[in-house]
């Protein structure tokens, strides 16, 4: 399971620190009224120097890009762009931010995904009201595992099948700004998977003064959250200084019995000095266990709706598999990163980018496993587990987790020269991932119903000729050498902007399968190697115009669940989940044009984008004639699609009200006919509708801030979206809102800016399905290509989270 702020604001220097205009920061000067600007023994004065900044497609993966918040003025805080979901962009593609001002306004403990739904080409789904189980995400109808995660420059999707788990990440409270990159990641972004773009994330830097804040929040389905940080200051008579918080929340399941539990702590160092060496440390830690949602299928919903969960009662005479204490996810995560800049010389600048990502724990399952056959391949043998064997037990149900255990170091090294309106910048990622996975099974107790040890430890079954039973058992070894090379070219003072680079990404793969008469062999090695040219420009009319065009390349390798056989083992059908060791990597095309106006009052953009794909890369599960299935990696051929994306945002305009409204328009293709059916046959999807992709959605956010009272209103429309490649079925378009409002008081001493809160979500209580999560050929029986009679596949969905009230207390000193 389970980069830093890109500079694109004109500077000025000051003491050695970059500090933006006030129109940059979207406050007047004439509101500012606190500043953490420190000119002491703590920022040493360096010579003033005009500092021309250049618009790049090259993320940023160092503080020194962070002067953005060199600057906290709180007194226009209200000012900020449709409410904190706009700034001033210069990048040249397209880029929506979210701010720290939107985030603090929303309800406490959301992930990240809930927090940029409003977002154009966005369309994400949660699975709780709080998000402490999860969520998914799509944009521009691609889904979640072919979007790079970033936090402080290092990736957060899995390295195995890029999966991305919010509730895991960062607490909001900490974070500075989300940056969504809709059409492509960074050239120097540390992903395998980014073939339909990027979702950053930015911490707030440490304060230079002891100081701090605490969160209570209290809602429905029981849910509680407390969050605190403490701000160091700096330390002693140095340049350090650092921050650490720490976040408990917990929640009862709304759908079936159980709850979902999260605790979380982050903290962040920095030391500064001379103008621009910045050396930063951040470390995240995760442990949460909660009780799973199931997904359900198309006919499941339409017979029971909402009320598809677990088994809340256990009966130890008739025990069952669904029980809910059967299906928890157990999962400790730490992420650290030491993202930090050396200026070398007045030209030559060093960024060099360090993590480490560590992940351990599992999704619970459970079977009825036979002690009289088990199946070791294609040999069958009996089985025994602690005082059960095959002369005294029948069958047995046994806890069978999904075990996995990750550790994966890492480094972006980038090198950086700037003589005069050129930039040249060569990089280097390297990384090497260790990825165990594992499916043992364990006793279950009897009398409780709950699993002997949730991380499937303890007594294991063990077949007669000395194995352990296992679902899985792989150990995947990937080595990554990425090398890019980017040059930026700035004319006309800065008006015209021309970028090129280029990105060789050298991809191998060890896998091993520690099971039996697997179809592809005991060792796989796969190997790619992928070059990934950009291009850019961007041309400014005037302050406010600007139109921006790219071209990128990205790709996605395989998953490496594609190249291993595991599950049930049926002889003569053989795994229930088929390697396709083969496959070529995903590979995407995207080229865009835009127009921003980024006035005093008013911002817009709008941008066109299409997008060629070669190799998509879907799951599937194939239903064979003898009513077995099986699922798959396989590749979905060639796809297409066009599309417009808008978004629009003021600054106030009347009593203080500033609306945000964003669009998105796309017409996505498949351009081939996807093999369907265990017997080599294709449907006729050539041409139809791309699965996972709403037609159209568009989202409205109406802020109100005068200083101390603030409230909003948003909604989100989404249009329905296909489950099947030929469009046969698919989930209904839906419509969410959510209110919040909410109080400052005056500074009371020591305590600044107490504010109460008040957020209602999905206020309607609309119940609907709000993500597929697995995509089918065919729902219904139909004719192949060559005739063949291919029955209905089972796509699944995800159920979205019910009406959330969560009413909270801040307070800063």
């Amino acid at each position: 399971m389970p980069s830093c702020f890109r500079k694109s604001l004109v500077c000025t220097t000051l003491v050695g620190i970059a500090i933006p205009y006030a129109w940059e920061a979207n406050i007047p000067t004439a509101k500012a009224e606190t500043s953490t600007v420190k000119a002491s023994q703590h920022a040493k004065a360096a010579p003033k120097k005009a500092t021309v900044t250049l618009p790049s497609m090259m993320g940023a993966t160092a503080p020194t890009d962070q002067a953005a918040e060199k600057l906290e003025v709180h007194g226009g805080r209200h000012r900020a762009v449709g409410g904190g979901l706009m700034i001033k962009e210069d990048a040249p593609k397209s880029r929506s931010t979210v701010t720290a001002e939107y985030i603090a306004k929303q309800a406490a403990g959301l992930n990240p995904m809930q927090l940029i739904e409003s977002l154009p080409g966005v369309n994400t789904t949660s699975t709780d009201p709080m998000g402490l189980s999860g969520g998914h995400m799509s944009m521009r109808g691609l889904t979640e595992n072919q979007i790079g995660f970033e936090l402080e420059g290092f990736p957060i999707n899995d390295i195995g099948n890029y999966a991305v788990y919010p509730q895991e990440i960062v607490d909001p409270e900490n974070l500075r700004t989300i940056n969504v990159e809709q059409g492509s990641a960074d050239l120097d972004s540390p992903h395998l998977n980014a073939t339909g773009g990027a979702v950053n994330m930015y911490l707030r830097n440490p304060k230079d003064k002891l100081g701090g804040q605490i969160v209570g929040s209290y809602g429905n389905y029981n849910a509680r959250r407390i969050f605190g940080r403490l701000d160091t200051g700096y330390v002693g008579n140095t340049n350090v200084k650092g921050f650490v918080s720490f976040s408990d929340a917990t929640e009862h399941s709304w759908r079936g019995p159980g709850g979902q539990n999260k605790m979380h702590g982050e903290t962040k160092w920095m030391s500064e000095w001379g103008q621009g060496n910045i050396v930063s440390f951040s470390l995240v830690g995760n442990q949460s266990t909660g009780v799973l949602f199931p997904t359900t299928y198309m006919d499941t919903w339409q017979q029971k709706g909402i009320h598809n969960a677990y088994e809340s009662k256990w009966d130890p005479k008739n025990p069952s598999k669904n029980y809910y204490q059967l299906h928890r996810n157990p999962f400790t995560n730490i992420y650290a990163s030491a993202p930090s800049t050396f200026t070398l010389t007045d030209n030559l600048t060093l960024t060099e980018t360090p993590y480490f990502w560590y992940g351990n724990g599992n999704g619970g399952g459970a079977y009825s496993e036979s002690l009289t056959s088990q199946q070791y391949g294609n040999e069958t043998l009996t089985g025994s587990i602690g005082p059960y064997n095959a002369s005294n037990t029948k069958s047995l149900l046994l806890y069978n987790p999904s075990n996995t255990q990750t550790y994966r170091p890492g480094s972006v090294t980038k090198l950086t020269l700037h003589t005069g309106i050129n930039r040249l910048t060569v990089g280097y990622w390297f990384e090497y991932s260790k990825q165990l996975q594992t499916g043992p099974f364990s006793l279950v107790d009897n009398e409780t119903g709950k699993p002997d040890d949730l991380l499937g430890g303890g007594q294991n079954l063990i077949l007669s000729n000395g194995v352990t039973a296992q679902y899985r058992d792989t150990l995947t070894q990937t080595r990554i050498h990425t090398m890019f090379i980017v040059d930026s070219l700035s004319l006309l003072n800065n008006r015209l902007n021309l970028e090129a680079g280029l990105k060789y990404a050298v991809v191998n793969r060890q896998g091993h399968n520690f099971l039996p008469d697997t179809s592809t062999g005991p060792y796989i090695n796969g190997s790619w190697q992928q070059p990934l040219p950009a291009a850019s420009i961007r041309y400014k009319i005037n302050d406010e115009n600007q139109l921006f065009a790219s071209s990128t390349t990205n790709f996605r390798i395989p998953m490496n669940t594609s190249l291993y056989d595991s599950g049930t083992f049926t002889p003569g059908v053989g795994y229930s989940t088929r390697a396709n060791a083969n496959m070529k990597p995903e590979i995407s095309i995207s080229e865009e044009f835009g127009w921003r106006y980024q006035g005093p009052t008013i911002m817009s953009s709008v941008s066109y984008f299409h997008y060629n794909f070669t190799n998509r890369l879907y799951q599937q599960t194939v239903v064979m004639p003898n009513g077995n299935y099986y699922s798959r990696s396989f590749n979905g051929g060639n796809s297409h699609a066009d599309g417009v994306d808008f978004e629009i945002g003021t600054r106030p305009i009347l009593y203080h009200i500033r609306p945000y409204f964003s669009a998105e328009y796309i017409n996505a293709r498949t351009d081939s006919n996807v093999a369907a059916g265990s017997g080599g046959d294709f449907v006729f999807s050539k041409g139809k509708f791309a699965p996972q992709t709403p037609k159209y959605q568009f989202a409205l956010n109406l802020d109100y801030d005068d200083g101390h009272l603030f409230g909003g209103y948003s909604l989100k429309y989404v249009a329905k979206q296909y489950s099947t490649f030929v469009n046969d079925q698919h989930i209904p378009g839906y419509l969410t809102m959510n209110i919040n409002v909410g109080y400052r008081f005056p500074d009371m001493g020591v305590f600044k800016a107490p504010t109460l809160k008040l957020n209602l979500r999905n206020i309607t209580d609309r119940h609907y399905l709000g993500y597929v999560n697995g995509t089918a050929a065919n729902a219904l029986a139909t004719t192949g290509m060559y005739g063949t009679s291919i029955k209905g596949g089972s796509s699944t969905f995800s159920i979205a989270a019910p009406f959330m009230v969560m009413g909270g207390a801040s307070v800063d000193f």
